[in-house]
C-alpha cells in the first residue's frame, strides 16, 4: 500500500463521501423528473456485453439506496460523517482504495452472477437477463447500498468502542451495531437467493480484504487520531523542502523570504549564508579557519 501510494497518492480524490452524495442526489432528481430513465442506469451485464451499453459500468453509481425521505437525509448524512472521518483516520489515498476496490468487486460480481447463470442456464439465462436484467431480481441489486454498508462495518473496525446514539436515545458501541449488522448480512447470503449471495460477497469484499491485510491493527481512539494528524503535520514542516538555508544562523527563504543567500567560495564546501552573514562567518578550510 505504501508503495503505491507514494506512486499514485497525488491522484486520490478528496472527500470523496461528499463525491457520493452528489451522485445520489442526481440519481434522486432523475427519480422525479424521469423515473423511466434509471432503467439504463443499473448495472446489467448483459446490455454491456450484447447491446454496447458500457456507461452503466459507471452510471449504476447514480442510483440511490434507497426511497428519498427524512430518514433518507439522516442516514446520508450519518455515511457522510463516517467515511469523512474515516479518510481523516486512513488518509485520502488508503479511504480511496477502499471505496473504489467495494465498486469493482461489485461490478465483477455482477458480471460472475451473469456468468454463472448462462453457465447453468444456457439460452434460457441469457434469456432471464434480456427480459429481467432490469427488473429488481437481477441488476437493481448490485447498487451502493451494500457499499455504503462496507463503510459503516469499516468505521466500527477501526473505532469499536466509540458510542453512538440509537435511535437518539440508547448509547450503544459501534462495534455491537457492526456485529448485529454483520450477523444479519450472513444470515442474508444463506437465507437468500443465489443472486443475494453474489451481490452480498461482492459488495464486502473490499471489508474482507481490508480486515485480513489490517491483522487487527486498525483500531484508533479520536486521540490517537490527532496524535497521528499532528504528527504528520510536524513531520511535513520539518521535512518541507528548502533550497536556501544559512549555515550560521539556520534561516530559509521559506521563515525569511526578505533575505537574499550566497555561497561562499572560500569555504572548503558547499556553505550558503544569508546576507548578514556571508561576511562576518569563519571559513571552513579542513581544520583550519580564518577571520574574513
Amino acid at each position: 500500500m505504501s508503495n503505491f501510494e507514494k506512486k499514485f497518492g497525488k491522484y486520490a480524490i478528496q472527500n470523496l463521501s461528499m463525491i457520493l452524495i452528489m451522485c445520489y442526489g442526481i440519481g434522486y432528481i432523475l427519480n422525479w423528473v424521469y423515473p423511466a430513465l434509471l432503467s439504463y442506469f443499473y448495472l446489467n451485464p448483459y446490455e454491456i456485453l450484447f447491446h454496447g451499453q458500457i456507461w452503466r459500468l459507471v452510471s449504476w453509481l447514480l442510483i440511490p439506496p434507497s426511497d428519498f425521505g427524512f430518514f433518507t437525509l439522516l442516514m446520508l448524512y450519518f455515511y457522510y460523517s463516517l467515511g469523512t472521518t474515516l479518510e481523516r483516520t486512513w488518509g485520502t489515498y488508503r479511504y480511496n482504495v477502499y471505496i473504489f476496490s467495494g465498486m469493482l468487486f461489485t461490478i465483477l460480481g455482477a458480471f460472475l452472477l451473469f456468468g454463472y447463470t448462462v453457465l447453468v442456464g444456457g439460452a434460457d439465462g441469457i434469456a432471464l437477463w434480456s427480459i429481467y436484467g432490469d427488473s429488481y431480481m437481477l441488476a437493481p441489486r448490485f447498487s451502493t447500498y451494500y457499499v455504503n454498508m462496507s463503510i459503516f462495518l469499516a468505521f466500527a473496525a477501526t473505532y469499536p468502542n466509540m458510542q453512538v446514539m440509537l435511535f437518539f436515545m440508547i448509547p450503544i458501541r459501534i462495534k455491537i451495531l457492526g456485529i448485529i449488522y454483520g450477523a444479519l448480512l450472513v444470515y442474508q447470503f444463506f437465507m437468500g437467493s443465489t443472486a443475494d449471495k453474489f451481490v452480498i460477497a461482492a459488495s464486502l469484499m473490499n471489508f474482507i480484504v481490508f480486515f485480513i491485510t489490517g491483522r487487527g491493527k486498525v483500531h484508533m481512539t479520536p486521540r490517537q487520531v490527532k496524535r497521528r494528524q499532528k504528527f504528520k503535520r510536524e513531520v511535513k514542516k520539518s521535512t518541507k523542502d528548502t533550497r536556501h538555508k544559512c549555515a550560521i544562523c539556520g534561516r530559509t527563504e521559506e521563515t525569511n523570504p526578505e533575505l537574499q543567500f550566497r555561497f561562499c567560495s572560500k569555504c572548503n564546501g558547499n556553505y550558503e549564508y544569508c546576507e548578514e552573514h556571508i561576511f562576518t562567518h569563519t571559513h571552513v578550510q579542513g581544520h583550519s579557519q580564518q577571520e574574513d
